[in-house]
């Protein structure tokens, strides 16, 4: 039968760290002690340190960059806006060539879609 692991909690994990910096109780003894293999207790140590710079980070600083993010995001929407406007702009002037163009072909007698030696594509912009 195997032993059912247990799943410690962020602070649980902070109190055996703090154990054994602290109160000098050694590695091996707080392992056996819960029932933690060596491993495991380095691993904890070694996030333990590499995110201790968290703790001393002002709380104005997420919230500064909360607001940088708030700002990119309305100049992004404000640039999707006027892109919006250009191509409504464009389509509605492309639309109105071809209404003009067909309407320039029947009166000529020509087939619409037939145009005499001239596409869309080859008119001037």
């Amino acid at each position: 039968m195997s032993k059912e692991r247990k799943h410690y909690t962020a602070e649980e994990k902070v109190a055996i760290l703090r154990r054994h910096l602290l109160e000098k109780v050694p590695v091996s003894d707080l392992c056996e002690e819960l029932g933690l293999r060596p491993k495991v207790f380095y691993r904890w140590q070694k996030e333990f340190f590499e995110n201790g710079a968290a703790a001393f980070q002002s709380q104005e600083r997420p919230h500064r960059q909360v607001e940088e993010k708030q700002k990119r995001i309305e100049f992004l929407e404000k640039k999707v806006q006027t892109k919006d406007e250009v191509l409504a702009e464009l389509m509605a002037e492309h639309i109105a060539l071809k209404k003009s163009l067909g309407v320039a072909a029947m009166l000529a007698g020509i087939p619409t879609g037939e145009s005499p030696g001239v596409e869309l594509t080859q008119l001037p912009t």
